[in-house]
């Protein structure tokens, strides 16, 4: 097949277009480098299956072309990251509705198949878990920052399912989970990779709030797998499907194993979020998928655990602090708000 990956350059996107490569699959990829890195096609760069374009999907003619060349469309292009989206609410909105309505007006002209990457975040303040895909959403106030992104990716899936009712463009739906591996940075506030860095250059491991909210990690490559799995599915179009973990561990305990890994004696400390953050920042404290569905339709179920994905983090770190032996804080907090160690 020839595929387009919006955002290809991104963490996710590179791990996608690689393994479409793998598969003989013809991959395109468009990304302006806002949140990506051409390192992260770097490897992949001279495939004879590989093009990439450095541009924005608002470029309409070059999306139209690229939309008209291939068979299915992956649309990941998005502002992420929780610190981006409290700084930058604006652009996190803007960016994420105006370019799923590209994709989805283009791929309705030719009716291209397209999987639309969404999030956990949606979910909002839900408590009961494990979160269902027709479970209800429970987002906060319109006065949160926060709150701007799951919204913004929430309109992005009911615009999904609505051209699909209305105009039969075959689309899927994927709410990622707590996804991480290597090529991930913490530059845009991702907890595994930040703490990891953090603790290989001998820094305080920041944990905000109380480090009693807890995730579930998902290693890129089991994800990668379930993405592909459900965007060719044909029973899959007009559904959303959780893609990620039901392991849980608290942020606090995922300090202290990201420690002991890492053979680090860097202190752990709490930080409030409304001094990580904003002032009022509200955080989600459980966030477990339920997995039945993508199961039921793929024989979905993740493989790799905790251990091994964060070993795989710290090697990639690793490597990366070896070709540049001093980096900036990615999306770390100034040590003056620290509140107590741990």
């Amino acid at each position: 097949m020839r595929i387009l990956i919006t955002g290809g350059a991104g963490f996710i996107g590179s791990h996608l277009a690689e393994r479409h490569l793998e598969s003989g699959d013809e991959v395109y990829i468009l990304d302006d480098l806002s949140t990506g890195s051409i390192d992260n096609i770097h490897h992949i760069k001279g495939h004879p299956k590989f093009t990439y374009h450095l541009d924005s999907v608002s470029n309409s003619y070059l999306s139209a072309e690229l939309v008209d060349r291939c068979d299915l469309i992956y649309h990941l292009a998005a502002a992420v990251g929780v610190r981006l989206i409290v700084e930058s609410p604006v652009r996190t909105i803007e960016t994420n509705i105006r370019s799923t309505e590209i994709v989805l007006g283009l791929a309705a002209k030719k009716r291209k198949r397209v999987l639309i990457a969404s999030t956990s975040e949606v979910y909002g303040k839900r408590e009961k878990v494990p979160f269902r895909e027709d479970d209800d959403l429970v987002m906060g106030p319109t006065n949160k920052g926060r709150w701007s992104y799951a919204c913004s990716k929430a309109i992005d899936e009911f615009l999904a399912i609505a051209y699909w009712k209305e105009k039969h463009v075959p689309t899927v739906i994927a709410r990622l989970f707590n996804t991480v591996g290597p090529r991930q940075t913490g530059r845009y506030g991702m907890v595994i990779p930040n703490l990891v860095r953090q603790a290989l250059v001998g820094e305080e491991l920041t944990v905000f709030g109380d480090g009693a909210q807890t995730r579930c990690f998902t290693h890129v490559s089991d994800a990668v797998g379930a993405l592909m799995g459900i965007a060719s599915h044909p029973e899959a179009v007009g559904q959303v499907y959780n893609i990620g973990s039901t392991r849980e561990i608290s942020i606090l305990e995922l300090a202290e194993r990201i420690k002991h890994l890492t053979g680090s004696s860097s202190r752990i400390v709490l930080v409030p979020y409304d001094q990580a953050y904003e002032e009022g920042f509200e955080d989600m404290m459980r966030r477990v998928p339920d997995l039945f569905k993508i199961n039921a339709l793929i024989g979905y179920e993740p493989k790799i655990g905790l251990d091994d994905i964060l070993e795989s983090v710290i090697e990639d770190q690793r490597a990366r602090l070896a070709d540049h032996p001093y980096r900036a804080p990615m999306g770390g907090t100034k040590q003056s708000v620290v509140q107590r160690a741990v």
